[in-house]
């Protein structure tokens, strides 16, 4: 199986930093959608998604985004992704238009 971290906290109520690591591909998506669904509560105010260490994001890990995206979206809570500029994450992200649906910035 593929490699991920997930790292989520929540420095005050209702707000959680969450921090992707390795690699989402077809493999773990899945298990990490789930994760991400297990860990924002809908008692979440705003998330903010550091990819910063990702080093490989497919098709799959880029639906798992738009999944969260959609369903935080439902719920009323800002969603925030941060990305490096010039990953090859980054460059994925900008092409399939998530910057359309979520704030996306560099970090």
């Amino acid at each position: 199986m593929t490699e991920v971290s997930i790292d989520a906290r929540e420095p005050e109520p209702g707000r959680w930093e969450i921090s992707l690591g390795g690699e989402v591909d077809l493999d773990n998506a899945d298990a990490v959608e789930q994760r991400l669904q297990d860990v924002i509560t809908n008692r979440a105010r705003s998330v903010v998604l550091d990819l910063g260490g990702l080093t490989y994001l497919d098709s799959a890990g880029i639906r798992t985004l738009f999944t969260l995206a959609n369903r935080l979206e439902l719920l009323q809570v800002g969603l925030e992704v941060v990305v490096p500029a010039g990953s090859p994450v980054r460059k994925a992200i900008r092409l399939v238009g998530l910057g359309e649906v979520v704030t996306v910035r560099e970090g």
